[in-house]
């Protein structure tokens, strides 16, 4: 009697096991979404670091792993019909990091490099260099340095303020106001990787002071002005609808051809213009 007991108990619990599994189930299914942003967020912790011991190229790969996060997460909840307040403050806070401190951070090795190549002890061959870069540099040129590169991050403020005011605007759901943080991001990445292999010999122009400084403020302008811009989401499979992405794509194949890395700052230039030019379009879609 002992053994049949057992054994009843024993279907019993693969029973319930079997009729829990689709709540179990359902219950892991919800989470993904989130799981995707806080992957967004690991890999542009990562890029960060990266970046800020000189080494873009890997800062460039992880970034681009934030940007594919960032684009599932939002399809993901879509396709699996979930939304949650968490999602989407969680999805801010991770582009904070991805799409803000990491833009902020490359700008901010750029403008370091452009005092140390001033001073001649910058390798021609190096887009980044940790400093001082020689023992004998002055100990007092450290400071320096950060005070001239550290307004960089006013580009970071900027964006997180741009996160701030998207996550309350209600206008937003078919096109941006203002430049979107990935689309600033990807303009800051083409100008550090130019700048990493010297492309076109423009490595010195990057690298003027005061062209990135002016770089910082109208990105800083831009994320938070009032200019409609295209969305680039693609929610369904209607040429029509989608006839501005595939434009975009077809002229960044193109400038990928001829640019080479420079294609990522000169399609984003092609994206802010056509979205001022064409602002009826922007504001029909």
């Amino acid at each position: 009697m002992f053994r049949s007991e057992k054994k009843e108990a024993r279907a019993k619990a693969i029973c319930f096991s079997l009729t829990s599994l689709p709540a179990l189930l359902a219950s892991f299914m919800k989470h993904i979404p989130n799981l995707l942003t806080l992957s967004n967020l690991f890999c542009g912790c990562c890029a960060l670091v990266f970046t800020l011991n000189s080494e873009p190229v890997t800062a460039a790969w992880l970034v681009l792993g934030s940007f594919i996060f960032d684009y599932a997460d939002g399809m993901t909840a879509r396709a699996l019909g979930i939304s949650s307040p968490l999602g989407k403050q969680l999805d801010s806070l991770a582009d904070v990091i991805s799409f803000g401190a990491v833009p902020g951070a490359m700008l901010y090795m750029l403008l370091s490099d452009t005092y140390w190549s001033h001073l001649g002890m910058l390798d021609g061959n190096l887009a980044f260099t940790h400093y001082p870069p020689l023992s004998g540099a002055a100990p007092l040129e450290l400071p320096l340095v950060s005070f001239t590169a550290l307004p960089a991050f006013i580009l970071t403020m900027f964006a997180a303020m741009r996160l701030g005011r998207f996550n309350i605007d209600t206008r937003q759901s078919k096109y941006f106001i203002g430049l979107s943080t990935p689309a600033c991001t990807v303009f800051v990445l083409g100008l550090t990787l130019a700048a990493a292999h010297d492309r076109f010999g423009l490595k010195e122009v990057i690298e003027n002071q005061w062209l990135l400084y002016g770089l910082v403020a109208l990105l800083s302008w831009l994320m938070n002005s009032e200019i409609p811009m295209f969305g680039m989401k693609i929610k369904s499979f209607d040429l029509r609808s989608n006839a501005f992405s595939l434009v975009f794509l077809a002229v960044f194949v193109v400038l990928v051809i001829f640019l080479k890395e420079l294609a990522l700052s000169a399609v984003i230039v092609f994206y802010i213009l056509s979205s001022v030019f064409l602002k009826n379009k922007v504001l029909a879609t």
